[in-house]
């Protein structure tokens, strides 16, 4: 991840050692930084307010571990306020895993942040989730990846095969 000052005031290094430490506890089963934040690891910085942890639960059930999860953060002195959990006033969202983002868990990119070993997905990932989502700040993010990161356009182009999605007209 950047180091530069685009960083400087998230305590990014903190949401992913709480996120080690749920897969440890065997709240969740694995995990991977996506959303803009992962975005960001490939191309230039740009403003973003939260952090998006997807993550595959232990059990598939109805509430996919999400009690547990938050009672495990909030017991580390995070706060909850909506669908976010904050940490040091930074918000956070914990998103279950399915389909195209459980297989970008899975194959998410092992890196380290200040020390802390953690898990990003892969551009062509972000690029195919963004492609499925389709808001027009997920064009943008396309257009940016597609132009900035370093691409596997094989890779690529078979994610979005097999999920069944186009590439917006840019």
């Amino acid at each position: 991840m950047p180091t530069n000052g685009s960083f400087a005031s998230l305590p990014l290094a903190e949401v992913l050692r709480a996120a080690n430490d749920l897969v440890a506890a065997k709240v969740i089963a694995d995990w991977a930084l996506g959303g803009a934040l992962a975005a960001i690891y490939y191309v230039e910085p740009f403003a973003t307010y939260d952090a998006d942890i997807f993550f595959i639960p232990v059990s598939k059930g109805l509430s996919a571990g999400i009690p547990a999860l938050y009672e495990h953060l909030k017991a580390q002195g995070w706060q909850i306020e909506r669908e976010h959990l904050l940490v040091r006033g930074f918000p956070v969202q914990f998103l279950v895993a399915e389909g195209l983002t459980e297989e970008a868990v899975r194959e998410a990119a092992r890196i380290e942040f200040e020390g802390v070993p953690a898990k990003v997905f892969r551009a062509e990932h972000i690029i195919a989730i963004a492609a499925r989502v389709g808001r027009q700040k997920d064009k943008a993010r396309i257009e940016q990846m597609l132009q900035q990161a370093d691409l596997d356009k094989a890779k690529l182009a078979d994610i979005l095969q097999r999920h069944q999605l186009k590439l917006p007209i840019l």
